[in-house]
């Protein structure tokens, strides 16, 4: 395979998203913009990954190495166009080998079969090849100027004429390069343009002008959607839905209303897996075969195993893991808890830091109290428990298999197996005393009219 270095240049500011964040840190599906980049680059068979960033940006290294621990990052100290910020990873493409392509971080619907569009022009003889799309309005691109399969050269709209600016095709996000064509001519861009920056399509014109071959690939418009404003940022956000909904619906799941339901870059799905109204799936959910989620439920971080029943508006949150058959009801918040195979807690109930057994049923109201203000701790349930309504289950406590926790109990010590555990105050009545309080709260509420 032929070695290929991609520079991703991540250095600009954003201001028009009015953020203290670096624009390339923004979220689409759960993921920054600039690790959509890294992971297609990488997808496409990337061996080596230079990030050029802006100083102060160290946010964006440490999320870029998040997905690409080996990447390689230089800085761009002062902003002097594309160009420049790719002769940034001088010490990268000094000694690359194979290809290199740049790209910009601001494009998160990337896909690595749009960087292998440039690479198989590059396995096919050419020197270069640029990515190109159709904009419906063309208004601000810089536009291909083409003779058939050759690219002649890339005008900005602002340095273009009015005949160029009626060309429609227009430059995307990826440069491919041979790594030694690359070398050749990085360093003789000039600044003699509007803006008096290095363009690094520049080098589009410099490249013929020295006899080498250049050509280009077209990708559909919306994987070359790039992010500048937040109201950008939402069309990228509404775009990967629509595709990760189109995708999945295609390989078995079924959504009553597509529109509301909502995943993150990395949701794993299986087959016949149903999917009520306003569902959310932030980073890490995975979902098995034959589960049905129900209406106004968030799941992130959990696992849940085949054939289970999630909600309505239950709440899954990191390292919940959820076996077969496991059934979850309305308003139940579950954390970082290992729920045994075929066992129930149905409706209004917070399991963390727990471990339960198989076909253990958990009683409305149940609460395992995980946290004393200083440690969280673990509250183990075995097979067979069943867990009344309004339980305290106080952490650290083990519960043995079979055993019973009556309702209103707070269980403070470990269960024995088959036991029962009654953990509540004792009843106390006093007859005819009601109206004695009444008549007393009535006698307060006068003296406080009177004051």
């Amino acid at each position: 395979m032929t070695d290929l270095l991609a520079i991703i240049l991540a250095a600009g500011d954003g201001t028009r998203m009015r953020s203290s964040i670096p624009k390339v840190l923004h979220e689409v599906g759960g993921l920054p913009i600039v690790s959509h980049v890294v992971r297609a680059a990488a997808g496409a068979g990337a061996t080596r990954l230079a990030v050029v960033t802006a100083p102060g940006h160290d946010s964006v290294r440490t999320k870029v190495a998040e997905v690409a621990p080996n990447a390689e990052f230089f800085e761009q100290a002062e902003r002097k166009g594309t160009g420049h910020a790719a002769a940034m990873a001088r010490t990268a493409w000094e000694k690359a080998q194979g290809y290199v392509v740049v790209v910009y971080a601001d494009h998160p619907l990337l896909r690595a079969a749009n960087f292998k569009g440039i690479t198989d022009r590059l396995d096919a003889g050419w020197d270069a090849a640029i990515l190109g799309f159709e904009p419906r309005d063309p208004t601000g691109y810089g536009r291909l100027l083409t003779r058939g399969e050759q690219l002649l050269a890339i005008r900005e709209h602002k340095d273009a004429s009015e005949e160029e600016r009626k060309i429609v095709l227009s430059n995307a996000c990826i440069l491919g390069f041979r790594a030694e064509v690359f070398r050749d001519l990085i360093d003789k861009l000039q600044t003699n343009n509007a803006q008096g920056e290095y363009y690094l399509t520049d080098l589009v014109e410099l490249a013929n002008k020295s006899g080498r071959r250049v050509t280009y690939h077209v990708a559909p418009e919306h994987d070359v959607m790039g992010v500048n404003d937040r109201k950008q940022l939402a069309k990228a956000e509404m775009q990967f839905q629509e595709l990760r909904r189109d995708d999945f619906m295609a390989a078995g799941v079924t959504m009553k209303d597509p529109s509301s339901v909502y995943f993150s870059y990395d949701t794993e799905m299986g087959r016949d897996v149903v999917l009520e109204p306003n569902v959310v799936f932030g980073p890490g959910a995975k979902v098995g075969n034959g589960v049905h989620i129900r209406a106004f439920s968030h799941i992130e971080g959990a696992t849940i195993g085949d054939d289970a029943e999630i909600g309505p508006f239950a709440r899954l949150r990191p390292e919940a893991v959820l076996a077969e058959g496991v059934k979850v009801g309305n308003f139940v918040e579950i954390k970082k808890a290992e729920i045994g195979k075929g066992s129930k807690i149905n409706h209004l109930s917070y399991i963390g830091d727990a471990k339960i057994g198989e076909k253990v049923n958990v009683g409305a109201g149940t609460i395992t109290c995980n946290y004393d203000g200083i440690n969280k701790s673990l509250t183990s349930i075995g097979d067979n428990v069943f867990v009344g309504s309004n339980s305290s289950l106080v952490a650290p406590v083990s519960i043995g298999d079979g055993a019973y926790i009556a309702s209103g109990s707070v269980i403070t010590r470990d269960v024995e197996a088959d036991a029962l555990a009654l953990g509540r105050a004792r009843q106390e009545d006093k007859p005819g005393y009601a109206p004695k309080l009444r008549a007393r709260a009535e006698a307060i509420k006068a003296a406080r009219k009177k004051g």
